[in-house]
């Protein structure tokens, strides 16, 4: 174990993950978490507010075109449109498209095309519509668990629920 991170763990977390009712459960070193609404709020400040957006309830934004929306994000949108790639973005779009690939919904390859989920994200961002980041956050540490192409997420969040159900680090 290294640092304020400790990798073992957390693949030890994910290991024994499982899904009760709504909430996602580890058991580490003897310790059983279950993270509730209560320990998410508690850990990352976040409340369960917001549309729950995943990628079979997109159409919560009912006024999301993902065609007409990326066209607009591009530096030309007058270009034709090949893949949905943030390389052609304008600066601020770039950046949000970045961080969601990069930090919000990590995955291990291909940062630079955007999905469909990718795209609404970078949309609510923008138009500063509230967001269940709680759900967000969820969903794709179950993704992680049945996409073999994906890392650990959220590691740092790990490590933190750990203090926070007191495992002996």
């Amino acid at each position: 174990m290294t640092g304020n991170i400790y990798p073992d763990l957390v693949r030890v977390s994910y290991t024994n993950l499982q899904v009760v009712g709504n909430n996602i459960c580890f058991h580490v070193k003897g310790v059983d978490m279950e993270l509730t609404q209560e320990v998410w709020t508690a850990i990352t400040g976040l409340k369960d507010v917001g549309p729950r957006i995943n990628r079979g309830n997109i159409g919560v934004v009912d006024e999301f075109n993902k065609m007409q929306f990326y066209k607009s994000c591009l530096k030309d949108p007058h270009s034709r449109v090949r893949n949905f790639s943030i390389g052609g973005l304008k600066l601020n779009e770039r950046l949000i498209g970045f961080i969601v690939t990069w930090m919000l919904t990590p995955r291990e390859s291909n940062h630079s095309t955007l999905t469909r989920e990718d795209l609404v994200f970078i949309y609510c961002i923008m138009k500063k519509t509230k967001i269940n980041w709680i759900n967000a956050f969820k969903e794709h540490i179950l993704k992680s668990m049945r996409l073999c192409d994906y890392h650990y997420p959220y590691a740092i969040l790990t490590t933190k629920f750990l203090h926070y159900f007191e495992v002996d680090l």
